[in-house]
């Protein structure tokens, strides 16, 4: 497999997922480019706007295993990862294994859920494994956690902490369609309630399209430099209150990799860099008291960064 190919695939998962979600292309391609990177997204909208449709289409046109776990008050975490059952015919416990065992796990809503609860999470997405009563399981391979977020509601809601947050590879805001958009949802809608898809790929492509990313997509001395560069002057900007770790540096030069396979190259560039800096670091920052009072958007703290930040090839 190389770069051109997986260019073409991306392009047909895209083409095919216009039957069901309609203007959110840019955000299907940044989610195929956090799955490649390995990493896992946050998607952040309200209410009404595909997030869900979004990633159970996907899920469908991967040819991959899907789960939906709705996140509640009283979700707890063995409803995530598993529990054990008494087997009265052996007189031994068993572990059921929980829903978190597919290839994409939707979290929706993941908010609505206490802190010991998202805490279920935490090793699944970081360690690929569940662990309990002192054994191990590993989760199947490739694994995605795409949870959902509505950032209106205040009430009964569990905003999620930092060491959580940091785990997602990215961040995508999901905006209002266009009014182009918008009529043709309504169009689609009028016709057939959910359109089906194609499957176009399956769980070995993808874990080939990871390792090319991971191993096959060169990333130049200059471009780490940019890479470092960027994230450290989120750490030193004057409206941040904290800027982004070494983990956001990582997300960013895998993230990067990933871009550059799906736009056909087995190279890095800057633009790559540059499409994704946003979406990797945006939930990442955290904004000082004046900036939140003066309600400085973190889009345009981003936007000054990228502009005072010279690439030197």
């Amino acid at each position: 497999m190389d770069a051109l190919e997986i260019k073409t695939i991306v392009e047909q998962i895209i083409e095919e997922m216009q039957n069901r979600v309609i203007g959110l292309d840019f955000a299907i391609k940044n989610i195929m480019t956090s799955y490649f990177a390995n990493g896992h997204v946050l998607l952040e909208g309200v209410p009404g706007i595909a997030k869900s449709m979004m990633a159970f289409s996907l899920a469908e046109v991967l040819g991959l295993d899907f789960t939906r776990i709705q996140f509640t008050p009283d979700l707890m975490p063995g409803d995530i990862t598993g529990v054990s059952v008494y087997n009265m015919k052996t007189q031994e416990f068993n572990f059921i294994k929980g829903p978190v065992f597919s290839n994409i796990i939707l979290c929706d809503e993941i908010s609505r859920a206490p802190p010991k609860t998202h805490s279920a999470l935490l090793e699944a997405m970081q360690e690929r494994q569940v662990s309990h009563e002192g054994i191990t399981y590993k989760l199947p391979d490739p694994f995605l956690v795409i949870a959902t977020q509505n950032p209106i509601e205040q009430a009964g809601v569990y905003p999620l902490p930092e060491a959580q947050l940091d785990r997602f590879l990215i961040r995508q805001i999901i905006p209002y369609p266009s009014i182009e958009a918008e009529l043709r949802i309504l169009k689609l809608k009028q016709r057939q309630d959910m359109l089906p898809v194609n499957v176009l790929t399956d769980r070995t492509t993808i874990l080939k399209i990871q390792q090319f990313v991971r191993e096959e997509v060169l990333v130049s001395e200059k471009i780490m430099e940019y890479i470092v560069n960027l994230i450290r002057k989120t750490r030193d900007h004057y409206g941040l209150t904290l800027g982004g770790s070494p983990r956001a540096s990582i997300s960013l030069l895998t993230v990067a990799q990933s871009r550059a396979a799906i736009s056909g190259r087995d190279y890095v560039e800057p633009d790559d860099v540059k499409q994704l800096f946003f979406p990797v670091v945006n939930h990442r920052l955290i904004l000082t008291p004046e900036s939140e009072m003066e309600r400085v958007p973190i889009l345009q703290i981003v936007d000054n960064i990228l502009k005072n930040t010279e690439v030197v090839l």
